[in-house]
């Protein structure tokens, strides 16, 4: 079978893509055969290391509480970043120049500078001109840094999503008289949401994985900061690790997995049911037209 994009492989791509698809497995089996015997060589893989995490305790007194604060930020800075990117894209395609170079210089601005310096900036900003608690400005400095950062890349997912709909969108809203406010809130944002929805959740996806930056430099005690106080109590750095990433990978995956779901109930609910009518019922509703239309004709001359 031949694509629009593509030409059917033949039997002799067929065999090669096979060959590559049987090294790839097998140089895949090699590599996590050798990360086995390493972590066996070094005593990783003893169950004294292992056992403490089927207590609750390292649960409830490091793993649990470091992930809620995991959470938390992530949360909080996607509440504030979201709407915020939004607003910041569409400004950077109003008409008005006053307007829309502002808002460009803001989203370049945030955008050139990392996240980690970002959380840096914050915390002295905190530090030096706010009244925060020691024990909550950790929070808010990570908070702060991942929301001015993303915002930015936000900003521009908003901006590009909507200027890759068709033209005749925008063009079709002003003939039927509709300001620039109402298509871009009625028409163009409502198709651009489901474009835009892939990059939004990689975005999201890179919020709760750069809460961990505020652990490492701010002794934010998000997950993997209370990780490494789990490991110092019970000498396993190398499972600790891994039960980490492990958690980092089932919370990242239930966020895909939900935007996956959203994004296709959104196309279904954009379709159209398909329905084919056959010539009886095309006669029928035809019918059903005439005699309403007869009838109007009729009411009116009385």
């Amino acid at each position: 079978m031949t694509s629009v994009l593509y030409d059917a492989p033949g039997p002799k791509a067929k065999r090669r893509n096979l060959l590559f698809s049987v090294v790839f497995f097998v140089l895949l089996a090699l590599l996590l055969w050798w990360v086995w015997v390493t972590l066996d060589d070094k005593n990783q893989l003893e169950w004294s290391l292992w056992k403490p995490f089927t207590t609750s305790e390292a649960w409830t007194t490091y793993l649990l509480p470091g992930l809620a604060d995991t959470l938390k930020a992530a949360a909080l800075a996607m509440v504030i970043a979201l709407p915020l990117g939004a607003v910041l894209g569409i400004l950077r395609l109003s008409d008005h120049r006053w307007v829309r170079i502002p808002a460009g210089a803001v989203v370049e601005f945030f955008r050139a500078i990392p996240v980690l310096l970002l959380m840096l900036f914050a915390n002295e900003f905190y530090v030096r001109s706010t009244g925060i608690p020691s024990d909550e400005r950790p929070l808010y400095a990570v908070v702060t840094g991942l929301v001015l950062y993303n915002a930015s890349v936000l900003a521009e997912i908003v901006r590009a999503g909507i200027l890759s709909l068709p033209k005749g969108q925008s063009e079709a809203a002003m003939a039927i008289g509709l300001r620039k406010g109402q298509t871009m809130s009625s028409i163009l944002l409502p198709q651009a949401v489901t474009a835009m929805l892939p990059a939004i959740v990689s975005q999201l996806v890179v919020i709760v994985k750069d809460t961990a930056l505020g652990g490492v430099m701010l002794g934010f005690t998000e997950l993997l900061n209370t990780r490494s106080t789990l490991a110092a109590n019970y000498a396993n750095v190398i499972p600790s690790f891994i039960v980490v990433a492990v958690i980092f990978i089932i919370l990242n995956f239930i966020l895909t997995s939900f935007a996956s779901w959203l994004e296709r109930r959104l196309r279904r609910s954009k379709r159209s049911t398909g329905a084919v009518l056959g010539a009886d019922k095309v006669d029928d509703v035809n019918a059903a037209e005439v005699g309403g239309t007869y009838g109007a004709g009729a009411g009116g001359s009385i």
